[in-house]
């Protein structure tokens, strides 16, 4: 979950009569990132995640993916892999996510599951299922939602599409696994990180994602750092976890 909170029609008709506002994401655009993991001063590269939005046609919604794949130092140090794959299927100008998709893999566990959200009925039904034992029940989540609301993925896209100012506080609603979470996002500072773009200004971003109650029910915290320009391209983000510091770095942007 650590590298994909880091960073086909499903039925639901597009609205023409609502004009398309421009997004900061190009239509296509594909982030990589490099993740890696420092414990006893020590930093071990273990993931690749990449991250992409692509326009759905004939629609204003967008159809966004985050894949995070393990790296062998991971398997060889220690005997864990994982594949994360989600898919979110967003209306950024209504602000609310339609349908999540995942596939989760963590060594020999794998989980599928679908969240499809009706807001005309105001709820999320997520169900999961075991592609390995067909006779395994799936297991059934339903809550309440209201508007505006995102997936993981989808909130960090639609910070994106806001003004950003030092010292502006907001809530994110998330959807994860059928539940909903508010997530109060500070915007903390101006900084400058080093990046494949050079030196650049950037936003400094803290969504409070980790304590009780939260997304991540473990101590931590996390920082976001998007680019002080019209595309506010997340180029870094930083997390404090108890399995160490997590650190993950924009390696490649295209579009």
């Amino acid at each position: 979950m650590f590298f994909v909170v880091a960073f086909a029609s499903i039925g639901v008709p597009a609205q023409p009569e609502k004009a398309a506002k421009p997004m900061p994401f190009a239509n296509g655009e594909t982030l990589t990132y490099e993740g890696k993991i420092s414990r006893l001063a020590i930093s071990i590269s273990i993931a690749d995640v990449t991250f992409s939005a692509d326009q759905i046609p004939d629609s204003t919604n967008y159809r966004i993916r985050a894949k995070a794949t393990s790296k062998g130092t991971l398997l060889k140090i220690f005997r864990f892999s994982f594949l994360q794959d989600y898919e979110s299927i967003v209306d950024f100008n209504a602000q609310r996510v339609i349908k999540t998709t995942k596939h989760d893999v963590q060594k020999e566990r794998i989980r599928d599951s679908i969240a499809d959200f009706d807001y005309s009925e105001k709820r999320v039904t997520f169900v999961e299922t075991d592609p390995n034992d067909a006779n395994r029940p799936p297991r059934r989540i339903a809550s309440k939602i209201d508007e505006p609301i995102y997936d993981l993925v989808a909130g960090i896209y639609s910070i994106r599409t806001m003004p950003l100012v030092v010292g502006k506080s907001f809530d994110i609603s998330i959807s994860d696994s059928g539940l909903v979470y508010d997530v109060p996002v500070r915007v903390v500072k101006r900084e400058r990180q080093k990046t494949i773009f050079g030196k650049v200004w950037c936003w400094r971003i803290e969504p409070a994602i980790f304590g009780r109650g939260r997304l991540i029910e473990q101590k931590g915290n996390m920082i976001i750092w998007l680019m002080d320009d019209d595309r506010k391209i997340p180029v870094r983000a930083h997390l404090n976890t108890t399995y160490g510091e997590v650190d993950v770095r924009l390696k490649s942007a295209t579009k």
